[in-house]
């Protein structure tokens, strides 16, 4: 059986280079290798007979044969002993990317030459014969990458500092350093993270990846430094499924990249994501295996964000305006920011920091400032369908009724007109300002005084109210048919009659729900006035109608307390009826 050789270059006192090999068992020269270092012989590259891993040659006992060789070898450099592929691939792409990526250059290509799975293992350049391989081609597992790269990491590409400018979320190149290597070309190849000759961190990364540290020599995400999914410290319960079946790493924060992303073989193409509907992604985690509260079972409820409607839709450089109408997780969440950190209405909380939006004069922000912008994506000008209620003004955009200058409006963008609003409980002042998930949201959450998740995912109650409130028309008033109004309006202020004079016996005699004059979010101003609309009075009009007289449907704003009403309403006529 030949045995393997080591090759060293000299260099002739005119300069000339030649090559020599030195008959000296390759396996006797790197067992003096330093402890930290794992050298080919004891890794999957060692391909011969000798080598630790299952797909091997059946006698062959060269090492370095199965890549190099001193004679015959194929003309693209390093001494390589297997022909080039023929194969066209599919190189990733994505709509983010700033740079081009084409066909694998360099020893990119040479590393494809087995990895691809169109060579047979054994075919070689410097044997007549095909060498007889426990497989012959590699056309299985995860080092199997075939000719479709899309769904792995982008190689072959110039890493400049031009990119680093156009897409700050790079490193500039010259802040990395030894661990990952630029070819020649200043191109990013397989061996920028691999060192074909070195498995002593595993997958022959050039470094340890736990918290995705060969990750961040590159990348530079905003906000990760603060980030939970960087931070946590949670681990799996081992309740099925595994969270984390690529990687062997224990925690959230150990992970890191790796709890959403696969470097290869990814399930999706386009950012490498784990699964390919976006969902899948975070709900491992998020089913109370890992994440100590249950997002996932939010979305069985009667009512929910429908994440699972779509898939492959959610775009990061969508037009919010003009894109299919759906909603991920990542609409309104970014998985690289998001945090624990506490805000008040209507700024965005850590849980929805770095999340793009629509601000109040309908214009897409690349990062929300208050939540509602948020909301105002899906719930704004490109809001479709119908209302809960029908009102005698309709109006899907919730911007628009939200509006400061319109006559009447739920405080969310800011404080809001009227000054005298006597029933509001304790903590809420005519100066303060709501979430949108103050109304909805989980019905089991905390701000329903439950234990479950906070926020929108789902609801027993319809529209995703987090606490119950009854529209339909002779409603019986009590607490619980009416818990959302009362969780910010008093009770018995209400019905007290101290901020209208007939409150109780409209609500308790006739049980008229509150959803029959008002209208929770508010009345657009080029639609209502003050005068007519003040209050949130937009008349639910299966129940109200024009006054049989005059024919009006209206209500008059008369000064503090007061005002009158023209209307039919449970079948009495309302003609200039004050209060």
């Amino acid at each position: 059986m030949k045995r393997p050789y080591i090759y060293k270059k000299f260099i002739n006192s005119s300069n000339t280079t030649w090559l020599f090999y030195v008959a000296v068992p390759l396996i006797l020269l790197l067992s003096a290798l330093p402890a930290s270092s794992m050298s080919v012989v004891d890794s999957k590259h060692n391909l011969s007979v000798s080598g630790p891993g299952t797909i091997k040659a059946i006698s062959e006992g060269e090492v370095c044969v199965f890549c190099h060789t001193p004679h015959k070898a194929q003309g693209v450099g390093l001494l390589w002993n297997k022909r080039d592929s023929t194969a066209t691939y599919i190189p990733y792409s994505s709509t983010t990317i700033q740079t081009n990526i084409g066909q694998p250059t360099g020893a990119s290509r040479l590393c494809l030459t087995c990895h691809d799975g169109t060579i047979a293992l054994g075919d070689l350049g410097s044997r007549l014969l095909e060498i007889d391989m426990t497989q012959r081609y590699l056309d299985s597992g995860p080092a199997a990458l075939t000719s479709d790269l899309s769904d792995d990491h982008p190689i072959s590409f110039v890493y400049d500092s031009y990119l680093s400018i156009v897409n700050p979320e790079f490193k500039n190149p010259s802040l990395l350093i030894d661990e990952v290597k630029l070819d020649k070309n200043n191109e990013l190849q397989c061996i920028s993270c691999h060192d074909p000759h070195n498995n002593a961190n595993g997958k022959f990364l050039r470094v340890v990846n736990s918290s995705s540290a060969l990750c961040l020599k590159c990348h530079q995400k905003t906000g990760w430094s603060s980030c939970s999914h960087n931070l946590s410290t949670s681990t799996w319960n081992g309740i099925a499924p595994d969270p984390w079946k690529h990687t062997e790493w224990t925690t959230v924060a150990e992970n890191a990249c790796e709890n959403c992303h696969r470097p290869h073989s990814a399930g999706s193409q386009e950012r490498l994501l784990n699964e390919y509907a976006e969902e899948n992604n975070c709900f491992p985690c998020h089913n109370g295996n890992v994440a100590a509260l249950n997002i996932e079972s939010q979305f069985s409820k009667l009512s929910f964000h429908p994440v699972a409607s779509t898939a492959g839709i959610h775009e990061p450089k969508e037009n919010f305006l003009t894109v299919q109408r759906h909603v991920e997780c990542m609409d309104c969440h970014n998985p690289h920011q998001v945090n624990s950190s506490e805000a008040s209405a209507p700024n965005v909380k850590g849980v929805q920091m770095g999340v793009t939006g629509v601000n109040a004069q309908g214009v897409p922000v690349k990062t929300a400032s208050y939540q509602y912008e948020i909301c105002f994506k899906c719930h704004g000008d490109s809001a479709e369908g119908t209302t809960a209620v029908p009102r005698q003004i309709r109006q899907l955009n919730r911007r628009l009724q939200f509006d400061l200058s319109n006559p009447a409006y739920h405080p969310v963008e800011g404080p809001g007109r009227n000054p005298n609003v006597p029933s509001l409980l304790p903590g809420y002042t005519t100066a303060s300002v709501i979430y949108c998930t103050d109304c909805h949201s989980n019905n089991n959450g905390p701000g329903a005084g439950g234990s479950g998740p906070a926020g929108p995912h789902g609801s027993q109650n319809p529209y995703l109210l987090e606490r119950q409130y009854i529209m339909n028309d002779y409603t019986s008033e009590s607490p619980d048919n009416y818990a959302l109004c009362y969780k910010c309006h008093d009770r018995n202020s209400i019905l007290g009659n101290e901020s209208f004079a007939r409150h109780y016996f409209h609500i308790v005699r006739q049980n008229a729900p509150c959803a029959i004059c008002h209208d929770p979010h508010g009345i657009s101003s080029s639609q209502g006035n003050a005068v007519n609309n003040a209050h949130l009075i937009n008349f639910d009009t299966s129940v109200v109608s024009p006054e049989r007289m005059s024919g009006e449907l209206k209500f008059e704003d008369l000064g503090t307390f007061k005002g009158r009403c023209y209307l039919r309403c449970h079948g009495r006529n309302h003609r200039g009826f004050s209060y």
